[in-house]
C-alpha cells in the first residue's frame, strides 16, 4: 500500500469524516475539480499550463463519464486520433443498474484525475501537500492508489480510470508543451536586458516595445512560491501546443530574429513608440496608453473622497469593447477611471433596480487587482473561472437545465458536461493568447513609464528635458519637479526630472497589515505596479492581455451553458472584508461585496483591474477579448458536439456549430440563411433539441419556425 495513501487513511480515521460528510454528498467531478484547483494553488502561477491541467483532467472526467452511457453522447478523447496520438477503446461491460453505472463513473474519475495530478504536481514547489491531499480523499473515497492495472476490459472501472490516465499522461509528452523538459522554450530569447526595479528607472533597455525580464533579489510568484532565480518567460511558443477547437484557417506560421512561431488569431501589431515622432505628448498612441496606466494608479487612494456605485446599476456592462486604438478614448475613461459602465436598469428575475452599492473608488480598485491577479486563492485566472462556475451550479437558485433549456439533468452529468466547454475555453484562450505574446514580445507598463521617464518629457520643446521619448505632462498627474518640491531631493538633484500622481509603491509599506502606501507624488523612475515588491508584474510580456482573453471566453462559455447572461437570481457576488482582504498593503477601509449582474460585468471588471493593478494598457485589452469572444463560443459549441451530439455537428471547420453569434445562425457562419434552415428542418418535431428551440418550450415546433423565419436573411452582428 502506497504509504502517504496509509498516512493519509491514518489521519482521515483520526479526523473523523465530520468534514467529509457534507464534501461526499456532492458529485465526485466538483470534488476532484476543487482537488485540481488546490493542486494550481500549491504550484507556480502558470496560467498556460493550469489551463492544460484543467483540461486534461476535465477530459478525463469526461470520458470516464460517457464510456458509461447509454445515450448519444461520445468520449471526447478515447478512441480518437488527435494529432497524431491514437487512443484505442473497445467498450466497457455496461453495469446493470443506475446505481451501479454512477459507481463506475465515479471509480473510473476517481483513478484517473489521482493518476494525472501524481504525475503533474508530484515534483511541484508544494507537491508532497496536494500528494497528501489526494491520497487522503482516495482515503475518504475508498479507493486503493495500489491498484495500477490498466486492463479495463477484466478489472473494470478502476483500471479504466489508470488507463484513459496513462493515454492523456503520454499524449502530454507529445502535444508540443515541451512537458518533458518543464515546459521551456526552445527557440525564444529576451531582446532586453533585465529591467531591476529594485532600483530607480530603467536605464539599460534597448528596444521600449517588447517585454524585459524582472530581476529582483528575490521573486515571490503569486502562489507564494519564492526563488532566487530570474523568472523566464512562461509559454513565449505555447502555440505549438494540440488546441481544443481552434481552426486551422485561424494559424499562421510566423518568423521573428530566427525563430518560427505558430501563431492563433493573430490581431496584428500593437501600437509601437516612434522615438523619432514629433508627436507630442498624448498625441503619440504608445505613450496615450502607458500614462493612462500611471494616471488609473492615482485612483487607488480611498481617502480621496470619490465614491462609486460599484452595484450593476452604477457599473454593469453591456459587454461591449473596443478594437481599435481610435476608438480607446471613447472606452476608457482617462482621467476617472473604468470603460464600457452602461448600468443595467432591472434585476430581470426581481424586477426591481439593483439597490445602490458606494463604496470608496480606491478601495474597490485596490480590491479588484487583487481579487482578479489570479484569482481568490491563486489558482490562476482559468482556475478562477473554474471557482466562479462551481459557485453558480452551487447556487440555490441554479438549475441543472442545458443552455437553460428542457429539462433538468443529473448535477453529475451537468458537471462533467460544463467542466469540458469551459475547459477547452480556457486551454485555448491560453494557446492563442500566448502564442501571440511570444511573437509579438510586448513591454509591461512599469518598463515603458520608467523607460519614458529616464528620457524626459515630450510635451514641451522649450524646457531642458524635452525628449520625444519622454512622458507627456498632465496637469495633476504627471509633471515636471520643480524647486521647493517634496521630491527634489536633500541636494536638488531631481530638480528637472518627471513625477506621477500615482499609488507610492512598496518602499512606502513597513507591515502589511498595518500599512498603506497611499497615493502621492513620486518620481516617474520609482514607479510601481500595485503589486507586491516580489512580484511587480508577470513573466511574460503583454500584448494580449490573457485576463482579458480568459474571462471573455469563459463569460461566453457561461452565458451560452446556462441560456442566460445573468448569474442566478440575477446576481452574483463576492465579500469583501475591512482590513482583511488585501495583502500587500492595509485595506479595505470598509467592508463590501463585489457584485456582478451578469458574466459580462465580471468579465469587463476583470479586464480593466488590470489597468488599475498597473499589469497592462489598454492596447492589450480590446483585442484580446475579441478573441476570448470567439473561443468562448467555438470551445462551448465543439464541447456539445460530443455532450450532445444530436445538437450540434463537431469541431473542426467551416460550419462546425450549433448555434453561432446570434439565434438561428445554427452553423456558426454568421449569416442566418438555407443552411441554417436545413438544420432546423432536422430538429422539428422533436422534443427539445438545444439550440433549435427557439421560445424554450420544450418542443421544436411551430412557433420556432415562425420565429427563425423572422431572422432569415439577417447577419449576425
Amino acid at each position: 500500500m502506497n504509504r502517504l495513501y496509509a498516512l493519509s487513511l491514518i489521519v482521515f480515521c483520526l479526523l473523523g469524516t465530520s468534514k467529509m460528510w457534507s464534501q461526499a454528498e456532492d458529485n465526485i467531478a466538483h470534488i476532484w475539480n476543487e482537488e485540481v484547483l488546490e493542486g494550481i494553488r500549491n504550484d507556480f502561477a502558470r496560467p498556460t499550463i493550469h489551463a492544460r491541467n484543467l483540461l486534461h483532467t476535465t477530459i478525463a472526467m469526461y470520458d470516464c463519464w460517457s464510456v458509461y452511457d447509454n445515450g448519444p453522447s461520445e468520449p471526447f478523447f478515447l478512441g480518437k486520433t488527435w494529432s497524431g496520438f491514437e487512443a484505442p477503446f473497445n467498450g466497457v461491460v455496461m453495469p446493470e443498474s443506475p446505481e451501479e453505472i454512477e459507481e463506475a463513473r465515479a471509480e473510473a474519475i476517481s483513478y484517473a484525475v489521482y493518476r494525472i495530478m501524481t504525475h503533474r504536481f508530484g515534483e511541484t514547489p508544494n507537491g508532497a501537500i496536494t500528494l497528501f491531499n489526494i491520497n487522503s480523499r482516495m482515503a475518504e473515497l475508498g479507493y486503493d492508489p495500489s491498484i495500477t492495472s490498466t486492463n479495463y476490459a477484466d478489472d473494470g472501472p478502476s483500471a479504466l480510470g489508470n488507463y484513459i490516465a496513462e493515454l492523456i499522461i503520454a499524449f502530454g509528452l507529445q502535444d508540443g508543451s515541451n512537458e518533458a523538459m518543464d515546459y521551456a522554450s526552445s527557440c525564444y530569447e529576451p531582446i532586453n536586458p533585465n529591467l531591476q526595479p529594485e532600483f530607480p528607472g530603467n536605464p539599460n533597455v534597448i528596444d521600449p516595445n517588447h517585454w524585459q525580464p524582472i530581476e529582483l533579489t528575490v521573486f515571490i510568484d503569486q502562489s507564494g512560491n519564492v526563488s532566487t532565480d530570474i523568472p523566464a518567460f512562461v509559454g513565449p511558443e505555447w502555440g505549438s501546443v494540440t488546441p481544443f477547437s481552434l481552426d486551422s484557417a485561424d494559424l499562421e506560421s510566423l518568423e521573428r530574429n530566427g525563430c518560427t512561431y505558430d501563431v492563433w488569431k493573430n490581431p496584428g501589431a500593437p501600437v509601437y513608440l516612434d522615438s523619432t515622432s514629433v508627436a507630442s505628448g498624448l498625441d503619440d498612441p504608445w505613450k496615450w496608453n502607458f500614462s493612462m496606466v500611471s494616471v488609473w494608479s492615482s485612483h487607488l487612494d480611498p481617502t480621496d473622497g470619490v465614491m462609486w456605485d460599484i452595484s450593476p446599476g452604477g457599473l454593469g456592462s453591456d459587454g461591449s469593447f473596443v478594437t481599435e486604438v481610435e476608438d480607446f478614448a471613447d472606452y476608457y475613461d482617462f482621467y476617472n477611471g473604468g470603460g464600457g459602465f452602461t448600468g443595467h436598469d432591472l434585476n430581470p428575475v426581481t424586477g426591481e433596480p439593483y439597490a445602490p452599492n458606494l463604496v470608496p473608488r480606491g478601495d474597490y480598485t485596490r480590491c479588484l487587482a487583487e481579487f482578479w491577479a489570479d484569482g481568490p486563492d491563486s489558482e490562476t485566472p482559468p482556475g478562477h473561472w473554474f471557482t466562479l462556475l462551481n459557485e453558480v451550479m452551487m447556487d440555490p437558485l441554479f438549475e441543472y437545465r442545458w443552455r437553460g433549456q428542457g429539462p433538468e439533468i443529473d448535477s453529475f452529468e451537468f458537471t462533467v458536461k460544463a467542466y469540458l466547454a469551459l475547459a477547452g475555453a480556457m486551454h485555448d484562450s491560453a494557446v492563442a493568447t500566448w502564442s501571440i505574446k511570444g511573437y509579438h514580445d510586448y513591454t509591461r507598463p512599469v518598463s515603458a513609464i520608467r523607460y519614458m521617464a529616464e528620457m524626459g518629457q515630450s510635451s514641451d520643446t522649450t524646457l531642458s528635458n524635452y525628449h520625444p521619448s519622454g512622458l507627456p505632462l498632465i496637469d495633476g498627474y504627471i509633471e515636471m519637479v520643480e524647486e521647493g518640491d517634496p521630491v527634489a531631493g536633500f541636494n536638488n538633484e531631481h530638480i528637472g526630472e518627471v513625477k506621477v500622481y500615482a499609488w507610492r509603491g512598496p518602499d512606502y509599506v513597513e507591515v502589511p497589515f498595518i500599512d498603506e502606501a497611499g497615493v502621492g507624488w513620486i518620481l516617474a523612475k520609482n514607479w510601481w505596479p500595485y503589486q507586491r515588491p516580489s512580484f511587480v508584474t508577470p513573466p511574460f510580456a503583454g500584448y494580449v492581455s490573457g485576463h482579458s482573453t480568459f474571462s471573455r471566453a469563459a463569460a461566453e462559455v457561461l452565458t451560452l451553458l446556462t441560456g442566460s447572461e445573468y448569474f442566478p437570481g440575477g446576481m452574483g457576488t463576492w465579500p469583501v472584508t475591512m482590513n482583511q482582504f488585501l495583502i500587500f498593503e492595509d485595506g479595505p477601509s470598509v467592508s463590501f461585496e463585489l457584485q456582478w449582474a451578469t458574466y459580462y460585468d465580471a468579465a469587463n471588471e476583470s479586464a480593466l483591474s488590470r489597468m488599475w493593478g498597473g499589469i497592462h494598457p489598454p492596447m492589450d485589452d480590446g483585442r484580446a477579448r475579441l478573441i476570448g469572444q470567439e473561443i468562448g463560443i467555438q470551445s462551448f459549441h465543439c464541447a456539445e458536439g460530443y455532450t450532445f451530439p444530436q445538437w450540434s455537428m463537431g469541431c473542426g471547420g467551416e460550419g462546425f456549430l450549433a448555434g453561432g453569434l446570434c439565434p438561428g445562425d445554427f452553423n456558426a457562419d454568421s449569416i442566418i440563411n438555407v443552411s441554417d434552415f436545413l438544420l432546423f428542418l432536422s430538429a422539428f418535431g422533436n422534443d427539445w433539441t438545444g439550440p433549435y428551440d427557439m421560445d424554450n418550450n420544450a418542443i421544436v415546433g411551430s412557433a420556432d419556425l415562425l420565429e427563425f423565419l423572422t431572422l432569415f436573411g439577417e447577419n449576425c452582428p
